[in-house]
Parts: C-alpha cells; sequence; structure tokens
C-alpha cells in the first residue's frame, strides 16, 4: 500500500513546479492519506519532488535522504534517490539506490528499468551487478528482457531469453528483436499489409474492451484492466496506450507520460496508434503546464490520416 501511495504522491507533486494552481487542489486532495507519514516526512518528501522538478537535484537529494533516515525501508525513496542521482549524472550512487530499491520488489518493472537506464548511459554491462541482485528471479529475467529491448540493447535481451525456459512473450520479444535488427539494416521496407483482427484473440479482445472503456469514458476501469494487460503483455503498444490514457484521466499525468513514451518504442508502423498516442502526450504535457512539450506532440499528429 506505501508504495502504491507514495508512486501516487510523486506524480501529483511533480507537476506542482508546472502548474501550481492545480498542484495545491491535488495536494488538498491527498492529504487525508498522508496521516500515517509525520509531517517532517511530507515536507521533505514533497518539497524534494519540487527542487527535482526543477532541476535543483542537488537539493532534491539532500530532501530525499532526509526522507531515507525517516523511512529507512521505503523503496519509492530509494527509486527518487536514483532518478535523482542519475538526473545529476552521479551513476555511481544512482546505481546503489537503483539496486536497493530493486532489492525491496525485484518484480517491480520500473525499478529494474531504472537500474538498467542507469547501467546504459555508463556503459556498464548487465555482469557487474549480478551478484548484487536476484538475478535468479524468473520475473526478474522477463522483465530485463523487455527492458533491455526498450533500450535497444538486443544482444543482451536475446542472451537473457535465452537463458530463460519457454514463457508466454518469449518467441513473440525474439520476433521484435528480430524486426527490428532488420529494421535497423534495411530502413526502407515494403509497407506491412494490416491483418483482420481475429476476435478468439485474446489480445483483440481486450483491445476490443478497451476501446469500449475509452469511447465510454470509463477511466477508472480501464486504469485495472489496462495495467494487467501490459503485466500480461508487455510488447504490445496498444496497452502503453491505453494504460496511459488512464493515467493521464486519473490524476497521474506524469505517470501516464513515462508509460505513453516507453509504448512509442514498441511501434512498428501503426501510424494510427502513433497518432493516439502522440495525442495523448501532447494532453499529458498540458496537465503539467509544459506547453512546449505538448505542442510538440500535436505538431507531430498526422493529420492526413
Amino acid at each position: 500500500m506505501k508504495k502504491t501511495f507514495f508512486l501516487w504522491i510523486v506524480l501529483i507533486v511533480s507537476a506542482m513546479a508546472h502548474n501550481a494552481a492545480y498542484a495545491q487542489e491535488e495536494r488538498e486532495s491527498s492529504e487525508v492519506y498522508l496521516e500515517e507519514y509525520t509531517d517532517e516526512f511530507q515536507e521533505n518528501f514533497f518539497e524534494a519532488l519540487k527542487q527535482k522538478g526543477i532541476q535543483n537535484y542537488d537539493r532534491a537529494v539532500d530532501l530525499f535522504l532526509k526522507c531515507k533516515q525517516l523511512e529507512p525501508n521505503n523503496s519509492v525513496v530509494d527509486y527518487e534517490l536514483a532518478k535523482a542521482y542519475m538526473l545529476d549524472k552521479k551513476y555511481v550512487q544512482a546505481q546503489d539506490y537503483a539496486i536497493e530499491a530493486l532489492l525491496s520488489e525485484p518484480t517491480d518493472y520500473w525499478y529494474l528499468d531504472n537500474l538498467l537506464t542507469i547501467l546504459d548511459k555508463q556503459g556498464t554491462p548487465i555482469e557487474t551487478i549480478k551478484q548484487r541482485i536476484p538475478y535468479d528471479n524468473t520475473k526478474l529475467q522477463q522483465n530485463m528482457a523487455v527492458s533491455l529491448f526498450n533500450l535497444k540493447r538486443y544482444s543482451e535481451a536475446l542472451k537473457v531469453l535465452d537463458d530463460l525456459e519457454n514463457f508466454q512473450l518469449k518467441s513473440e520479444l525474439k520476433r521484435k528483436i528480430s524486426d527490428s535488427l532488420q529494421k535497423d539494416t534495411q530502413p526502407e521496407t515494403a509497407p506491412i499489409v494490416e491483418r483482420e483482427v481475429d476476435m478468439d484473440d485474446p489480445v483483440a479482445q481486450l483491445k476490443n474492451k478497451m476501446e469500449q472503456l475509452i469511447t465510454a469514458s470509463e477511466f477508472k476501469k480501464l486504469l485495472s484492466n489496462s495495467q494487467e494487460a501490459l503485466d500480461s503483455y508487455p510488447l504490445q503498444p496498444y496497452f502503453y496506450y491505453a494504460y496511459g490514457t488512464a493515467l493521464n484521466n486519473t490524476g497521474n499525468p506524469n505517470k501516464g507520460i513515462e508509460v505513453l513514451e516507453s509504448g512509442l518504442d514498441y511501434l512498428l508502423d501503426d501510424e494510427g496508434l502513433k497518432n493516439k498516442i502522440y495525442k495523448q502526450l501532447s494532453e499529458g504535457y498540458s496537465k503539467i503546464g509544459n506547453t512546449q512539450k505538448a505542442n510538440e506532440y500535436l505538431n507531430k499528429i498526422n493529420t492526413g490520416l
């Protein structure tokens, strides 16, 4: 419960640096959830997020460290410390806190993705940290393969997959890696003919259900359904779109932006879905007050479709 709550609070307060009036309303509505934490912790945590949002990383780190003293086992604080240090290009410290967060919850995809991103920025191979994480955890390895694919570290992703027993996504991920490698070597390819939707396909059924929820503006229900779908099918860009749309419309635009931008990495030739993601990214950035990025994504939408 604490982790879920804190991730929600992180997203609300990050917006404070961009839109004070909106953030004030959200902060007032969230106060009821903060009773189990001390005033000192709340003040430091909120202020740390604000300082990180305005790129004052040294100050943000100092405040997160105070939170760490008050809540030593809070994995979200470790995650935020890792991100703040990474943004400040202090990768050794970032790596240590990213590992600490992952040790708390080894199956969390975003904690692992944060660690691998830090390694990627240093050009550091995974082997250097294998002994420090529960690498034998099957779910962790599955998450690692997906994250490495997202980082375009295809050979390492294939190596991780080869060490895994067959699982639902193994063949699909290998196919996507192969497609991406071919696309890199052959930039100009013939257009892909869109296949007719097979409603006996569980993925197609989930997409159809989520389209209905989006049309009906049932975003709370969409939030849970899309999160479950994304957990089961992390290579399907549509589910990133659906989850990001749900987050955008349930008060978590920062997290929505993160998810939607991740979804772009899995798109190949679906211009219609790309436009939908761009539209949601524009709306998400508008909600946090970043009009420059909002307009940037709005201008990317291909109106000729």
